[in-house]
C-alpha cells in the first residue's frame, strides 16, 4: 500500500502529537513531505524535529501538486478559510476541531467537496481510540440492555494562569469549553448512541474579562477580555429517544471528566471522551461492578487516526470514520445550544447522520483496515 502524503499547516503546540503519530504510529499510510506556519521558525523547528522535508509559505503548500491532503492545525477562526483554499486547489484536508464556527462555512466546504469529489475529516477522533471502541461494542452487544440517558460533565480552571502562549485564545468563541471540550462528548455520543434531533441549552458567562494571576507567567498582571460563555448546560434528545445531559465550564480549577450511559441492564462508566484511554466500569442491576477490559486498540495518545482513517479509505474507497459531515453534526447541536439559550426554547436539528462504522475486531498491530 502506498503512502498518503500530508502537508501541515499551523505548527503550534497541538502538531507535536499529530506530528509524531504521523511518522511513527502511522508511518505506514501517511508521510508528511511539508509544513508551514504564519511564524516561519515554529514551522522550521517542526521540520527539524520530525524530519520533514519541505518548509514552506501557506500558499506554496496549498498549491504544492504533492500535497494529497491537508492537515489544517490553525486557529479555529481560520479553519473554514483553509479548508475551502485546500479544497479550491483539488486537496483533499482534515481539520482540527472545531470544524467551523458557523453552519454556513460549514456547509459551504462540505458542497465545495462534494462538487470537486474531494474528502473532508475533521476531530476530534478519540472516538476511534481503544476506550469508546469498547463502549460501542458493550453497547452494541447488548450489555447495558437499552440505553435511555446519558450524562457529560467537564469542568476545568480558566486560562487566567497565563501559561499557555495564546492563552486568550481560549477566552474566545473556539476556545470556550462548548467548542473546545465538548466535541469530544458529542462526537462520543453521537458515535455510540447515534444523532440527536433535539437541544435545549443555557449559557451564562460569569466574567467579561480575567487577570493573569499567576507570578511564572511572562504575562503577569495583563488583563484580557473574555468574549465567549465559559459555562454551558444543555439537554440532548437523540433520535433513538435517549435523552443526554451536558455540562462543561472552565470556572473552576483543575480537570473534572465524567462520561455515563444508562441503560436497562447497567450503567456504563466511559473513560474521558478526551482520551483514547482510561477505567470503564459496568454496573449490573444484580450489583455486580465489572471493571471492563479493552476489546480494541489504540490506547495511547493516538491523535490523527481520523487522518489515517481517511487516507485508508481513500485507498480502499469506502467512507471515513471521522468525517466532515459528523463534524458538521457536532457544529450543529453547538451552534444549537446558544440558540436555544438566547432564544428560551428547542431547537430542532437540520442536520441527520448516521453513526459512523465501528473499527473492526481482530486488526493488525497498528492497521486501520485489513
Amino acid at each position: 500500500m502506498r503512502k498518503i502524503k500530508i502537508g501541515l499547516i499551523g505548527c503550534g503546540q497541538i502538531s507535536t502529537i499529530y506530528l509524531k503519530n504521523c511518522t511513527t504510529t502511522f508511518r505506514h499510510i501517511l508521510e508528511v513531505v511539508a509544513c508551514a506556519d504564519l511564524v516561519e521558525e515554529l514551522a522550521r523547528k517542526k521540520a527539524e524535529e520530525f524530519r520533514i522535508p519541505k518548509v514552506c509559505s501557506v500558499d506554496e503548500l496549498l498549491t504544492d501538486s504533492n500535497v494529497e491532503i491537508v492537515l489544517n492545525l490553525t486557529a479555529p477562526v481560520a479553519h473554514a478559510e483553509i479548508n475551502l483554499r485546500a479544497l479550491q486547489n483539488g486537496k483533499h484536508v482534515y481539520t482540527e476541531k472545531p470544524f467551523a464556527l458557523t453552519r454556513e462555512d460549514a456547509n459551504e466546504v462540505l458542497a465545495l467537496a462534494n462538487e470537486k469529489g474531494l474528502r473532508v475529516g475533521c476531530a476530534p477522533d478519540t472516538f476511534l481510540g481503544g476506550g469508546l471502541q469498547t463502549c460501542r461494542k458493550i453497547i452494541d452487544d447488548g450489555w447495558i440492555g437499552t440505553p435511555y440517558a446519558a450524562t457529560g460533565l467537564i469542568l476545568m480552571g480558566s486560562a487566567s494562569d497565563g501559561m499557555h502562549p495564546n492563552f486568550q485564545n481560549f477566552l474566545k468563541l473556539g476556545g470556550d469549553p462548548l467548542f473546545d471540550m465538548c466535541p469530544y462528548y458529542i462526537t462520543a455520543l453521537v458515535s455510540l448512541l447515534g444523532p440527536i434531533k433535539r437541544v435545549t441549552g443555557s449559557v451564562q458567562q460569569l466574567h467579561q474579562k480575567v487577570t493573569v494571576t499567576n507570578p511564572e507567567s511572562p504575562r503577569y498582571g495583563e488583563t484580557v477580555p473574555v468574549t465567549a460563555p465559559m459555562n454551558v448546560s444543555a439537554t440532548l434528545d437523540l433520535a433513538n429517544g435517549v435523552i443526554a445531559s451536558l455540562h462543561a465550564a472552565k470556572e473552576s480549577f483543575g480537570y473534572t471528566p465524567r462520561f455515563e450511559i444508562y441503560g436497562t441492564d447497567a450503567i456504563l462508566y466511559a473513560n474521558d471522551p478526551n482520551f483514547f484511554n482510561g477505567s470503564i466500569t459496568l454496573l449490573q442491576k444484580n450489583g455486580q461492578v465489572k471493571e471492563i477490559p479493552y476489546t480494541h486498540g489504540f490506547t495511547e495518545d493516538s491523535r490523527g487516526i481520523g487522518l489515517a482513517d481517511m487516507a485508508y479509505a481513500i485507498m480502499s474507497e469506502r467512507p471515513h470514520r471521522a468525517s466532515g459531515e459528523l463534524a458538521a453534526h457536532v457544529l450543529d447541536v453547538m451552534l444549537g445550544v446558544f440558540e436555544s439559550s438566547s432564544k428560551e426554547q428547542h431547537v430542532k436539528l437540520a442536520t441527520n447522520i448516521e453513526r459512523p462504522t465501528a473499527l473492526p475486531l481482530g486488526l493488525e498491530y497498528n492497521a486501520l483496515d485489513f
